[in-house]
């Protein structure tokens, strides 16, 4: 786990609204209790577990989406979990989160570097955001989408039809999907841990990472949600290691290579490649 840690990383889908220390959670709960917001009693158990249910989890994140309505506590909440992920040496990091005003064009100036389709997938159809994502294509944002979180064929096809930069999660793939994507060599966002937390995928064993690894697919490691499902991008690598039998040498190039699926400009692709030739020299692969 410390080598892990002293890895650089580069993190590509992690969630802000999910990556909320517990700390911070419990404070700005008590605080919402104190006030008569919510019941502190009915959620500070389950802020306080590690290994959450899938119910516990979907009350955590109603939970956060109360405490999430003011600047201060957004801006907060946003440095502490860029704190976080730069203390275990992740070196780039792509934050998403859902702004209620303001569109992603007009807050290019501020960093943002593209888009993600997410949300329910149970709920609506995919086709009803497709005119936005191609207007957001066409003025030079990346696309990522979350894709085959639930069994839905089509949605699955016309999704890799769409040509996203990239796409998360890939769980629920038939073998037509996996035949696409891998000739269109879409790049991948996995997310263990959450991927079982969800039971989105029976065991680790059974993960779709061993295949795509094996056919030297591109994938990156991510948390999805790193408060939540009580977890770290070096504890991704290190379950990847101990579950996939991947030495240090493999898991810096598993890192090293996520440089090229980022949404980055080239001088800072550049900036993040000299960075993993100094990484190299100084761990022990």
């Amino acid at each position: 786990m410390e080598w892990c840690e002293s890895m650089p990383k580069i993190e590509l889908h992690a969630h802000l609204n999910g990556s909320i220390r517990d700390s911070t959670l419990l404070e700005l709960a008590r605080a919402l209790g104190d006030k008569g917001v919510i019941d502190f009693s009915q959620v500070e158990h389950v802020i306080l577990k590690n290994d959450r249910s899938l119910s516990e989890v979907f009350k955590l994140f109603d939970l956060i989406h109360i405490v999430t309505t003011d600047h201060s506590s957004i801006t907060r909440i946003t440095k502490e979990v860029v704190e976080d992920f730069a203390s275990e040496n992740v070196v780039y990091l792509e934050l998403r989160t859902t702004p209620k005003v303001m569109l992603a064009l007009e807050m290019r100036q501020f960093g943002v570097v593209g888009i993600d389709l997410s949300g329910n997938p149970a709920v609506g159809d995919w086709i009803t955001y497709l005119p936005a994502l191609r207007f957001a294509r066409e003025q030079g944002l990346y696309v990522t989408l979350h894709c085959g979180e639930v069994s839905n064929s089509k949605e699955i096809h016309d999704m890799l039809d769409f040509l996203p930069q990239r796409i998360g999660h890939a769980c629920f793939f038939e073998e037509e999907h996996w035949k696409r994507l891998k000739s269109s060599n879409i790049p991948v966002e996995i997310c263990l841990t959450s991927n079982i937390r969800t039971l989105s995928v029976p065991t680790i064993d059974a993960h779709h990472f061993a295949d795509l690894y094996k056919a030297k697919h591109p994938l990156v490691l991510c948390t999805d949600d790193s408060g939540v499902f009580s977890t770290s991008l070096s504890n991704e690598y290190k379950i990847a290691a101990d579950s996939f039998g991947l030495g240090r040498k493999q898991m810096f190039e598993l890192s090293k290579n996520a440089v090229e699926f980022t949404f980055a400009d080239n001088v800072v692709k550049e900036d993040l490649r000299k960075t993993f030739n100094s990484g190299a020299e100084n761990l022990e692969l």
